[in-house]
C-alpha cells in the first residue's frame, strides 16, 4: 500500500465506524473493496493487517451493539472474507475470535441488522470469499454457517436466495477431492463433513413434498454439474439420480422447469459418462411424463446434444413436433409420415394439448415454433427434416389466425375460434415461415406460402408488427425462389407474385400508421438492393406508383419514415429507378433528389433523416453516382459544410467517413483496415503531392477534419484522428516540405488549432495550401491524442489515494482543497 494511502486509512476507518457520520454511497464502498481485493491478490493479507491495525479495529468495532449502517456492516463482512481468503491471515483473525463473532450466532445473525438484505448478502459474499482453504471448511462446520445458508435459500430477497445456493455449490466443490485423489466412495460416511451435510440436505429436499424445497435442491445440483467436472460429480449423480427419477412418479411432476435444467446440465457435463449412469433412460422417462409445454425445452436441449442415442433423439423430435401434428390433425390435413409428424394423434389428444384454454394453446404453439426455429440452422438437427409438413403447419396456423381456414371437425373449428386474430401466434408463425425459406418445398406448398403472405399484407386487420414480419418473411421467400444456375433473375412465379404485391405495397405506403409506412419502405429498399438491376423487377416497379409515393414520404411528418424514405430513394436513384418529377418546380429530373436531400440535411429537425442522408451521400460517392460524379468537388464541399455545423455527432462522424472516401479516391490509395497501421509510402515529389492534395484543400476537408479532431464527442474525434493518421502515413514528406514549418501561415494555423482545442472554435482557418497542411499535420501529436481518446472517461484520476480523499471530504474530514474528485 502506498504511504499516502496508509496515512489516510485510519481516518477513513474511524469515519466508517462512526454511525453518526454520513457515509459515501455504495459505489465508493464497492471501489474501496475492489482496491483491497487488488492489494490482497498482489501480496499478503496478513502483512496488510499488521501494517494497518486500523483495519482490525474497524472489524472489531462492527461487533459492538450500536446503530450501524447496513451498508458499512455489509462492506466489513465482505472485507473480512477478502482478507481471510489467505490461510495465514485466516488464522490471525481466528486467534482473536473475530471470525466466529462476525459470521457466527454472536454476530449480525442475532442482531437487528440481520433484517436488512444488504447485510445478509454481505454475510454470504464474505463467506464466499473466505471459503478457499481447508481451515475455512472446518470453521464453516463448527460455527453452524452451513445451516444458516440452508435457511437463506428461502430468503425473501431473490438475490440473497440465489447467492446462498451458489455458496453451497462452492462449499461442496471445495470439500470434495480433486482429480488427483480419485473419485470418492458412494458411502456417505466417507465424505468430508461439509459435503455430507450439504448432500444430506439436498437428499432431504428432494424427498420433500413442498415444491420450493425441491426447486432449491434441483437448482443447487444444476449449478454443481454446470461448474464442477471432477470425478466426484459422477458419484454424486449416481447417488442422487434415483431421487431425481422419483420426482417423475408424482402427479404433477414438481419443479418441472428446474428438473429440465438439471437433466440438461448433467447431460452436458464432460465429467459424466451418460451411458453408464442411466441418464439416457431418465431423459426418456422425463419426456414421457412431462406435459407438452414442459417437455418442449427438454426436447430441444436433447436435440442440441452432440452424443445422444438415436432413439432418444427421435423421441425428443416427436415431442417437439406433436403440437403442430395436432394442428394438422384438427384441420383434417395429413400430418406426414409416421415418425416425422406423428399421424396417430387422436382428437382427444388434440383437445388435451391445444384446447383447454386460449392462453395454454397460444403459449404452447409459440414455444413450439420458437424451439423449431432455433433447431433449424443447427448442424445436428434431425435428418431427414420434415420440410413439407412443417411448411403446411405454418401456413395452416396463419390461416387459422387470419380467418381463412375452413376446418370441418369440431376440434378444428374450436381451434380456429381460439386463434382467430391472435397476434402472438401470427408473429411466431411468420418468423418460423421465414426461417423455413432456407429449405425447399413442393411447388404447391410454396404457392400457398406466397398466397398466405399476400393475404396478411392485404388484410386490414394485420397489426403493424405482424405486417413488418410479413414483409420480412416475404423478402426471405423471394430470395429463396428457384433460380436458373448462374442467373439471379426472379423466377416467373416470383414475378407474378411481385405484380400482385406492388399494389399492396402502394397501399401500405399510404397507411395512416407510421410503423406500417416505415416497414413498407424498408421492404422496398431490400428489394431494390437485390433486384434493382433486373429487367422484370424494374419493369414492374416503374409501372407502379411506388417510386412516386416513396419520394412523397421524404416529407412525412414522422422522422423515422423520412429516414427510411431517404434510404429507399437513395437506393432507387442508384439503380436509376427514380421517376423524374414533372413540373417547372423540379428542373433537372433526378438532380432534384440531390437538392432535396441536401435540403433535408440542412433543415430537418430530427437526427434520423439527416443521418440517413449522410449515409446515402457516402454510398453515392463510393459508387460514383452519376449526380455526384458530374462535379464531385462541389458535392463534397457542400456536404461537408453542412455536416460540420450539425449538432448530431453521428452526422459529423458520417461526414468524416465521406471525407475519407473522397480522400482515398483523390489519392488513389485505399486505406488499410487500421488507418494508423499502414507503412508510410515512399516520399513523393513536392509538386505531384501538392497537386494531388489541392482538391482536398478546395473542398475544405482539412478544416472539417481539424475541427472534428477537438470535437466534444469522442467518436467524432477518434474518427478524425484515424483519418489524419491515414493521410500522414500515405503522404511521406520530403525535406523541402518540412522547411515550411517556419512560415508565418503554419504558425497561425497552429495557433488557431490551439484555440480550438481550448474550446474557442469561432475563427475559421481559411484557405489552406498543401504544404501548410502537411507541416501542421506532422506537428500534431496524433498518436498521443489517439491514445488519450482510447482511454476510459475516468482515466484522468481514479487512484486509491483520490478515492480515500474524496470519501473523507464528503464528511468534512479533509478540507475542500484536499479533495480530488474523480
Amino acid at each position: 500500500m502506498d504511504p499516502e494511502c496508509s496515512q489516510l486509512l485510519p481516518a477513513l476507518c474511524a469515519v466508517l465506524a462512526d454511525p453518526r457520520q454520513p457515509m459515501a454511497d455504495d459505489t465508493c464502498l464497492e471501489k474501496l473493496l475492489d482496491w483491497f481485493k487488488t492489494i490482497t491478490e498482489a501480496g499478503s493479507s496478513l502483512l496488510l493487517l499488521q501494517g494497518n491495525p486500523c483495519l482490525v479495529e474497524l472489524l472489531c468495532h462492527m461487533l459492538k451493539p450500536q446503530d450501524l449502517s447496513s451498508r458499512v456492516l455489509s462492506f466489513s463482512l465482505r472485507l473480512t472474507g477478502v482478507l481471510a481468503a489467505q490461510e495465514d491471515c485466516f488464522q490471525y483473525l481466528q486467534q482473536g475470535e473475530l471470525l466466529p463473532k462476525l459470521f457466527g450466532e454472536a454476530g449480525p445473525l442475532g442482531g437487528a441488522a440481520w433484517t436488512s438484505p444488504t447485510v445478509r448478502g454481505g454475510w454470504i459474499q464474505g463467506l464466499r470469499s473466505l471459503a478457499q482453504h481447508p481451515s475455512a471448511l472446518h470453521f464453516l462446520a463448527d460455527c453452524g454457517a452451513v445451516d444458516t445458508i440452508f435457511s437463506l435459500q428461502e430468503d425473501s430477497s431473490l438475490f440473497v436466495a440465489s447467492a446462498a445456493g451458489q455458496l453451497l455449490v462452492h462449499i461442496l466443490g471445495l470439500s470434495m477431492p480433486g482429480p488427483a485423489r480419485g473419485p470418492p466412495s458412494l458411502q456417505a460416511g466417507d465424505w468430508p463433513a461439509c459435503a455430507q451435510k450439504i448432500v444430506g440436505h439436498i437428499e432431504e429436499s428432494l424427498r420433500a413434498t413442498a415444491t420450493p424445497q425441491i426447486t432449491q435442491a434441483l437448482n443447487v445440483l444444476t449449478t454443481t454439474f454446470g461448474h464442477c467436472h471432477d470425478p466426484w460429480t459422477q458419484v454424486l449423480w449416481v447417488r442422487l439420480s434415483p431421487l431425481v427419477a422419483g420426482l417423475l412418479e408424482k402427479d404433477p411432476v414438481p419443479a418441472a422447469h428446474s428438473l429440465v435444467d438439471l437433466l440438461l446440465s448433467v447431460a452436458r457435463s464432460p465429467g459424466l459418462s451418460s451411458s453408464s449412469c442411466g441418464l439416457w433412460e431418465t431423459l426418456a422417462q422425463t419426456l414421457s411424463h412431462l406435459s407438452p409445454t414442459q417437455a418442449g425445452p427438454l426436447a430441444l436441449g436433447i436435440l442440441k446434444l452432440q452424443d445422444c442415442p438415436q432413439a432418444l433423439r427421435a423421441q425428443a423430435f416427436a415431442v417437439l413436433l406433436q403440437p403442430l401434428a395436432c394442428v394438422l390433425k384438427a384441420t383434417a390435413q395429413d400430418p406426414g409420415p409416421s415418425g416425422v409428424l406423428d399421424g396417430t394423434v387422436g382428437d382427444s389428444m388434440t383437445a388435451d394439448m391445444l384446447l383447454p384454454s386460449k392462453a395454454a394453446c397460444v403459449g404452447l404453439l409459440c414455444r413450439t415454433l420458437a424451439h423449431l426455429e432455433l433447431l433449424l440452422p443447427l448442424p445436428q438437427r434431425p435428418c431427414p427434416w420434415p420440410q413439407a409438413p412443417l411448411l403446411g403447419a405454418a401456413v395452416t396456423l396463419l390461416q387459422l389466425c387470419g380467418g381463412s381456414a375452413r376446418p370441418t371437425s369440431d376440434a378444428g373449428r374450436h381451434l380456429c375460434a381460439l386463434l382467430l386474430g391472435c397476434v402472438r401466434v401470427q408473429r411466431a408463425a411468420l418468423d418460423f415461415l421465414g426461417t423455413l425459406s432456407e429449405g425447399t418445398g413442393p411447388r404447391e406448398l410454396v404457392t400457398q406460402v406466397f398466397a398466405v403472405l399476400l393475404e396478411y399484407l392485404r388484410s386490414p386487420d394485420s397489426s403493424p408488427t405482424v405486417l413488418k414480419k410479413a414483409f420480412q418473411a416475404t423478402f426471405r421467400w423471394l430470395l429463396s425462389s428457384p433460380k436458373t444456375p448462374g442467373c439471379w433473375e426472379l423466377d416467373p412465379h416470383a414475378l407474378l407474385f411481385l405484380r400482385d404485391l406492388l399494389p399492396v405495397l402502394q397501399k401500405r405506403l399510404c397507411s395512416p400508421c407510421w410503423e406500417v409506412r416505415d416497414s413498407g419502405l424498408e421492404f422496398l429498399t431490400q428489394m431494390t438492393r437485390h433486384w434493382g438491376g433486373q429487367a422484370g423487377f424494374r419493369h414492374a416497379l416503374l409501372a407502379s406508383e411506388v417510386p412516386k409515393l416513396t419520394e412523397q414520404l421524404l416529407r412525412d411528418p414522422e422522422s423515422y419514415v423520412r429516414a427510411s424514405a431517404v434510404t429507399a430513394m437513395g437506393q432507387l436513384s442508384s439503380q436509376g429507378l427514380c421517376v423524374p418529377p414533372a413540373g417547372p418546380e423540379h428542373p433537372g429530373g433526378q438532380q432534384s433528389l440531390l437538392v432535396e436531400l441536401l435540403h433535408i440535411l440542412s433543415t430537418d429537425s430530427e437526427g434520423f433523416p439527416r443521418r440517413a442522408v449522410m449515409q446515402v451521400f457516402t454510398q453515392w460517392l463510393r459508387d460514383s453516382h452519376a449526380d455526384v460524379a458530374g462535379d464531385t468537388e462541389q458535392f463534397v464541399a457542400g456536404v461537408l459544410q453542412v455536416a460540420s455545423q450539425d449538432l448530431d455527432w453521428e452526422v459529423r462522424a458520417q461526414g468524416l467517413e465521406l471525407a475519407l472516401v473522397f480522400l482515398e479516391q483523390t489519392l488513389g490509395q485505399p486505406r488499410s483496415h487500421c488507418p494508423c497501421a499502414g507503412t508510410p509510402s515512399v516520399a513523393a515529389p513536392v509538386g505531384p503531392l501538392a497537386q494531388a492534395l489541392q482538391p482536398l484543400c478546395r473542398v475544405r476537408l482539412f478544416e472539417f477534419a481539424f475541427r472534428a479532431l477537438f470535437d466534444c464527442d469522442r467518436p467524432v474525434a477518434q474518427k478524425s484522428c484515424d483519418l489524419l493518421l491515414f493521410l500522414r502515413a500515405k503522404t511521406a514528406s520530403s525535406g523541402s516540405l518540412q522547411e515550411s514549418r517556419s512560415s508565418p501561415h503554419v504558425a497561425s494555423v497552429e495557433a488557431a488549432l490551439q484555440r480550438w482545442q481550448a474550446g474557442d472554435q469561432a475563427q475559421p482557418l481559411g484557405d489552406l495550401e498543401p504544404e501548410v497542411v502537411l507541416a501542421v499535420l506532422r506537428s500534431l501529436d496524433l498518436e498521443g491524442l489517439q491514445g488519450a481518446l482510447a482511454e476510459s472517461s475516468d482515466h484522468v484520476e481514479k487512484s486509491p489515494q483520490s478515492l480515500l480523499q474524496d470519501m473523507l471530504a464528503t464528511v468534512g474530514v479533509l478540507g475542500e482543497n484536499e479533495a480530488d474528485c474523480y
